[in-house]
């Protein structure tokens, strides 16, 4: 592990602390340099920062509660991964909005080919004209290599999912909950699939429930990973509408499918079409307005190349999920040495990334 990830349980544990939001956490370590620095920061120093008195005896209460040295194991235990703001494999495009989650919590992988992710999202009481344009909508996109991001919901979220994963691709879903909970209860089996083609992910510690008021702030993650939102249909008080609202905060492009004028379900995207979100019929008409042919060739010249034939095996093998040294072991046909060896190097050179136990994935 690199010396910058012994932060990392600093940022968990911070993060949990009622009342420390994104704004308030990066606030925090603006003052004390380094959020290891706010967790072990005594009475005198919050003082000396102004550190308003809530979030200060906030931080107290969660240091008597909560254990940074253990954190990291707990999560590994639960089959959970965690990134933080400053790590490699934190998704770039969430980096740029105003308010990025200090933290993200997934199952599944990052990676990478997750820049080009465009979100599709709808209506919960999908129309079967709503099911017919997210089918087609997304298979369009999956067969131009584009991730699709949704929120797991009911209806179109849900749809999306399904049609990414039936076409091949990868999608990632963000949970208004912790990823350690499944929600709606229905879509455990989805939730399982998009694990293994994508990943769940979640700014929400372990173990908080599905609250109507979680799903804004999910909704600006969902727009926040991708470069574009799509509603496919919305009546006029759908959320999905708080999605295209947080796109275009974040200098998202927001896409409205037209619908019926006789349909309440498509109320809400006509309504973002008349406000300027960009009227779509068709994939290319995505494709084009994000330029996803030049993005395509930035993301192949940002490939990670090996510098010998032992780095270009263990990063084939790492190509789509995380494995355990003795894995690479067996499946590499090289010595535990020579493996161990070379992934020490690879390491360094930010090509891989050990998890925890001697688990590695590829640095994306």
């Amino acid at each position: 592990m690199t010396s910058r990830n012994s932060d990392l349980p600093y940022w968990i544990v911070l993060s949990q602390v009622d009342g420390v939001g994104p704004k308030t956490f990066f606030h925090l370590l603006k003052l004390f340099s380094s959020v290891k620095k706010v967790w072990g920061a005594k009475e005198g120093e919050f003082r000396a920062k102004k550190v308003p008195k809530l979030v200060k005896e906030a931080i107290f209460e969660a240091r008597n509660k909560v254990d940074p040295t253990t954190i990291l194991a707990d999560l590994n235990n639960k089959n959970v991964q965690v990134t933080a703001f400053f790590e490699k494999n934190y998704p770039k495009n969430l980096k740029t909005i105003y308010d990025p989650p200090p933290v993200l919590y997934f199952k599944g992988i990052l990676t990478d080919q997750d820049d080009l992710a465009v979100a599709v999202v709808g209506s919960r009481k999908m129309s079967s004209y709503g099911r017919e344009v997210t089918e087609k909508i997304v298979e369009g996109l999956v067969g131009a290599g584009i991730i699709i991001v949704s929120g797991l919901a009911r209806g179109v979220d849900g749809c999306a999912h399904k049609s990414a994963i039936l076409a091949g691709g990868r999608t990632l879903a963000v949970l208004g909950c912790g990823v350690d909970i499944i929600y709606p209860p229905e879509h455990r089996q989805l939730y399982d699939q998009v694990i293994k083609n994508g990943a769940v992910v979640s700014e929400f510690p372990l173990g908080t429930p599905a609250t109507s008021g979680n799903f804004p702030a999910r909704n600006r993650i969902i727009s926040g990973l991708s470069l574009g939102v799509v509603v496919t249909e919305a009546a006029s008080d759908s959320g999905s509408l708080i999605t295209a609202d947080c796109a275009l905060e974040q200098n998202r492009e927001v896409f409205a499918v037209p619908g019926g004028i006789n349909s309440p379900q498509s109320v809400g995207t006509l309504d973002l079409i008349k406000s300027g979100a960009k009227l779509t019929s068709s994939v290319n008409d995505i494709l084009e307005e994000l330029q996803i042919e030049a993005r395509f060739k930035k993301l192949e010249a940002r490939k990670i190349l090996p510098e010998s034939k032992e780095e270009e095996t263990i990063l084939k093998i790492l190509e789509n999920e995380q494995k355990h040294v003795d894995q690479i072991v067996r499946e590499s046909k090289l010595e535990a040495s020579k493996v161990i060896s070379t992934l020490s190097v690879m390491e360094l050179s930010g090509k891989v990334r050990q998890h925890s136990s001697g688990v590695y994935s590829q640095t994306k």
